[in-house]
């Protein structure tokens, strides 16, 4: 097992590539390399990978391997960034949403309600905009909407309210700190759900992980070949509700323009039915309880 991060739907997330010994395959996460490793085990010497990361702490995972380069950027650049490298088109894509294990196991990283970190929360650690400037910066109304939005919190308003009234007396820095603050938000058996929607909902805001999505699966259709794959998993419906309207109508609202047959012309087409951990992998894995994996191709 990899201590930095545990794959979540490892095996499955890569046959969903149908991996080809020569192709060119991109794993946009590439967190502690686990997919990465799994794709190259199936590649021939005349295949490729290319990896990306932003998190500085994901180049200790490095994989000395001739056919890997590590892309130290967000994968919202991707076409860029492989065509720094001369690569246009791929034949697969695996991307592994969310938080790696190493992230929220790190203390000082501010991912975790169970430890007393610095409220940090960025996957890209050079970022400006920590948790902490959301919660004590962000105006009353833009810091209820990123908890009413982002963590999906029906008291969003409440819980901005005292936000704002508790940092006027003194700055809230650390999870402990926040979490007194909040505690009469968090009865204690819902107190884990409540805070990981709160933690979830900042999270969001500070690394913009739906505009990077969105950014992302808008580049794919011309990234692929004709026949290449898009593997991804994700852990909360506002990602795998983008993923999931994304491969049906290749837009993120509304309904593709129909021709005059009444014809859509939607760039990818779902491969088989969604996939979710077995109850084996979740009672090793707990973080995998929530994992959902969909596969397109291009159509």
């Amino acid at each position: 097992m990899n201590s930095y991060h545990e794959s979540v739907l490892l095996r499955e997330s890569v046959d969903a590539l149908d991996i080809k010994e020569d192709g060119v395959y991109v794993d946009v996460t590439f967190g502690g390399g686990g997919h990465s490793r799994e794709i190259l085990k199936r590649l021939g010497s005349g295949g490729k990978l290319f990896g990306f990361d932003q998190d500085v702490d994901a180049t200790r995972n490095l994989i000395e391997d001739d056919r890997f380069v590590l892309i130290e950027e967000n994968f919202r650049y991707v076409s860029r960034f492989l065509r720094f490298h001369g690569v246009k088109k791929v034949d697969g894509v695996l991307a592994d949403l969310g938080v790696s294990s190493h992230q929220f196991d790190e203390a000082s990283r501010g991912f975790s309600t169970r430890y007393d970190g610095e409220l940090d929360m960025r996957m890209n650690q050079t970022a400006k905009i920590s948790a902490k400037e959301v919660i004590n910066n962000y105006e009353e109304s833009k810091l209820a909407d990123v908890l009413y939005y982002y963590g999906e919190l029906r008291n969003a308003r409440a819980i901005a309210k005292t936000l704002v009234a508790s940092r006027t007396e003194k700055k809230i820095e650390t999870s402990f700190e926040l979490k007194e603050v909040l505690k009469r938000f968090l009865p204690k058996m819902k107190e884990h759900k409540i805070l990981a929607q709160i933690y979830q909902a900042i999270r969001i805001e500070v690394n913009e992980e739906l505009e990077v999505l969105k950014e992302f699966l808008n580049q794919i259709p011309d990234l692929l070949k004709d026949d290449g794959r898009l593997s991804v998993i994700s852990y909360h419906s506002l990602e795998d509700r983008l993923v999931k309207r994304f491969i049906r109508t290749g837009l993120f609202e509304g309904e593709p323009e129909k021709d005059f047959y009444g014809n859509t012309n939607v760039p990818l087409k779902k491969v088989g039915k969604l996939v979710v951990p077995t109850s084996d992998e979740i009672a090793h894995n707990n973080r995998a309880r929530s994992a959902k994996l969909r596969i397109a191709t291009k159509a």
